[in-house]
């Protein structure tokens, strides 16, 4: 809702428009959210009350001064003599329309911008700012920076034989002075989880031969939850990494919560589970009468689910109602784990428990991300599952695996020399020696969410191009043939982008095989 009422304010919509725009009003109601223009309405009202703005109403209340008190804005008009612009395409309209009212007067204003970096646009951004500045500005002096310094021939024109591709962009011929470079290596796995063991294995021989450090290696993909895979290969050879902009995966919060329903629903006694899902999704159990039920079982020396199990003995009144519940709902997974596979169990308690509704109904960009982070989850289950070489494939299996392979995520490691995790989106304006693009396939780079429109495709290849150029000295791509999506194996095609790259800068992997014959040059891979 929040995000919703941002983009209206980018956008200069106030409450008033947009509760009188049925087109807007429709869209909300044909998303079952009729009533965000009233929240809306009652958000900007409560904010103007209580003298409090958020941070678009900073730039939604400027333009709204400069419009409606002239004496305002001639009076920073002529105070202003320069104005200076960094990131110029990530600006959104309501900046740009302050810019254009700021430099009216004596139309000194220097933008500084790439728009084959835009990359924003699901924050506001918008690269017509950028793409026709030149149309509101007639007089304009274009300086083109074309050099770049960071990498190698080999990198600068695949990236430049990429972004091609794209028809709304400036022209311009980024060119390097530096060595021609290795070519871009591409790595074919048979599944995402071979996919982190092959790059896993790139890494170390990497560097070993250049003499490298850990640091001068980064990972980047397009979603959060491909780390998983990524960062069980690197524990398994032990590789150490961190990851930039969020948690590692098992810290995540999401992923937290599903974990702990799991594990109570195996071990009855496990005191730290119980209390982080007691409430979770909210059932009306408060802090206090958790308070009272830790209380009762450590005066009578008994367990908290024996406490639970009897709440009537020792909490009256309708707050022993939901703990009922839950006690049958506990008992419920309990059986069900005993009945059904390790996956089919998990699967349920998701969803049996909300949680897995309550992240489906948050359609803030978080919130997506969250609710992946936990198919993530249940399709490392259901892999767990599928594995014919376990023999052991029940959940308490797998919960011990887990264990295992985060116990180092309680040490506080100093230790700078690791290989970076990111998102693509996290990793705009950094460098590194040698980088690493995983999960090139189609519904993944570009996102099936992403493909309604040119524009949307054209920034998903921005987003490309902004990852290939992260890179010093060599890029390395990977792809998976198949891959775990809601709990089925999915048969996976090679990303479209890789056949953006001319084919005199791709080199197929011949050292890291896994158990299939490398693939071809995408061009052939996809045909």
């Amino acid at each position: 809702v929040y995000n919703r009422i941002s983009s209206a304010k980018n956008r200069l919509i106030g409450w008033q428009e947009y509760l009188a725009n049925p087109m807007i009003t429709g869209d909300d109601a044909g998303n079952m959210r009729p009533e965000i223009g009233n929240i809306y309405k009652n958000y900007a009202l409560r904010c103007f009350k209580s003298g409090a703005m958020d941070f678009d109403d900073l730039l939604f209340n400027t333009d709204k001064l400069f419009k409606e008190h002239l004496d305002v804005l001639n009076k920073y008009q002529h105070r202003i003599h320069y104005v200076l612009v960094d990131e110029f395409q990530d600006t959104n309209l309501c900046q740009y329309y302050i810019i254009r009212k700021l430099a009216a007067v004596r139309q000194n204003v220097c933008v500084v911008g790439d728009d084959a970096q835009s990359i924003y646009a699901f924050r506001g951004a918008d690269i017509s700012n950028i793409l026709n500045f030149e149309k509101d500005y007639p007089d304009l002096r274009i300086i083109k920076l074309e050099q770049n310094y960071r990498s190698t021939k080999t990198i600068v024109e695949a990236a430049n034989s990429v972004i091609a591709k794209n028809k709304a962009q400036l022209p311009k011929n980024i060119w390097t002075a530096n060595e021609q470079g290795n070519p871009i290596e591409l790595i074919k796995a048979v599944s995402d989880n071979e996919e982190g063991k092959l790059v896993a294995s790139s890494i170390f021989e990497e560097k070993m031969q250049q003499q490298a450090r850990f640091s001068d290696f980064v990972i980047l993909y397009r979603t959060n939850s491909q780390s998983r895979a990524i960062e069980e290969a690197l524990r398994r050879v032990n590789i150490k990494y961190k990851v930039v902009g969020g948690l590692s995966f098992y810290q995540r919060k999401e992923i937290k919560d599903l974990l702990a329903y799991l594990r109570f629903a195996i071990n009855q006694q496990d005191e730290a589970s119980f209390r982080r899902i007691i409430n979770l999704p909210k059932r009306g159990i408060g802090d206090s009468t958790v308070d009272k039920i830790i209380v009762a079982a450590n005066d009578h020396a008994i367990s908290i689910w024996e406490v639970i199990q009897n709440i009537t003995h020792f909490i009256g009144g309708r707050a022993a109602g939901p703990i009922e519940d839950f006690v049958a709902l506990i008992k419920r997974f309990a059986l069900d784990i005993q009945t059904k596979d390790a996956y089919e169990a998990a699967a349920d308690i998701a969803k049996s428990s909300g949680l897995l509704r309550e992240l489906y109904e948050d359609k803030t960009v978080e919130g997506l991300s969250r609710y992946e982070n936990v198919q993530e989850l249940l399709n490392a289950i259901k892999e767990f599952v599928d594995d014919p070489e376990r023999a052991d494939k029940s959940l308490a299996a797998f919960l011990q695996e887990v264990s295992l392979i985060t116990g180092q995520d309680e040490d506080k490691d100093n230790d700078p020399d690791k290989v970076t995790l990111m998102t693509i989106h996290m990793a705009k304006g950094l460098e590194f020696k040698h980088v690493y693009i995983v999960g090139m396939e189609e519904d993944l780079f570009p996102s099936q969410l992403m493909l309604s429109s040119r524009a949307e495709l054209e920034e998903e290849r921005r987003l490309f191009y902004v990852a290939i150029t992260r890179a010093q000295k060599k890029v390395f791509l990977s792809y998976a043939l198949t891959r775990y999506r809601f709990g089925r194996l999915k048969n996976c095609e090679p990303s479209r982008f890789l056949d953006d790259i001319d084919a005199s800068f791709i080199k197929v992997s011949t050292k890291f095989r896994g158990s299939e014959p490398a693939a071809p040059h995408p061009d052939f891979a996809r045909s």
